[in-house]
C-alpha cells in the first residue's frame, strides 16, 4: 500500500472512530435515565445492572474515543473499539431477531433497532478493524527494517 494512502486512511479512521465514540458517549452522559430505559428495552440485562451500566459505560466510550484520537496504544484501543462494535452488532441483532421493538440508544433515543441500525454499526467496524490490522502490519514492517538495518 502506498505509504501516503496508508497514513491518510489511518488518520481518517482514527478521527471518525474517535468522534463517533466521543459523541455517542456524550449523548448518553447527557441523558443517563433515557439510556437506562433504552438498556431496559433490550430485555437482556438484569435490572440491578441497568443503572450502573447507564452511568459508567458512556464514560468508557468517551475515554476510548479520546484514546483513539490521541493515538495512545492505538493497536489496543482499536482492538477495544472493534470488540465493542462487534458486541453492539450482536446485541442489536439478537434484540431484532427476538422481535423486540426498542430504541437503539446508540446516538440518541428516538432511533429504533432495524437492519439499517445494524448495518450502520457494521460500517463503523470497518475503520476499527483497519486500525487493528494496519497498526500490527506497520509494526511488523518497522521491526523488519530495523532487523535488516542491524544485519
Amino acid at each position: 500500500m502506498n505509504p501516503t494512502l496508508r497514513i491518510v486512511l489511518h488518520w481518517l479512521c482514527r478521527i471518525a472512530l474517535g468522534v463517533v465514540f466521543i459523541y455517542s458517549g456524550y449523548v448518553k452522559v447527557q441523558a443517563t435515565l433515557q439510556f437506562a430505559v433504552a438498556l431496559t428495552g433490550y430485555k437482556l440485562i438484569p435490572d440491578r445492572f441497568i443503572f450502573p451500566i447507564a452511568t459508567w459505560f458512556p464514560w468508557f466510550e468517551i475515554a476510548l474515543g479520546l484514546l483513539i484520537l490521541i493515538g495512545w496504544k492505538i493497536r489496543w484501543s482499536s482492538v477495544a473499539a472493534s470488540a465493542l462494535m462487534l458486541f453492539f452488532i450482536v446485541l442489536l441483532s439478537v434484540t431484532l431477531a427476538r422481535g423486540i421493538e426498542t430504541n437503539c440508544g446508540c446516538f440518541g433515543f428516538g432511533d429504533r433497532i432495524t437492519w439499517k441500525t445494524i448495518a450502520r454499526d457494521g460500517s463503523l467496524l470497518i475503520p476499527a478493524l483497519f486500525l487493528v490490522v494496519e497498526s500490527r502490519w506497520h509494526k511488523l514492517i518497522r521491526e523488519s527494517r530495523l532487523k535488516n538495518a542491524m544485519e
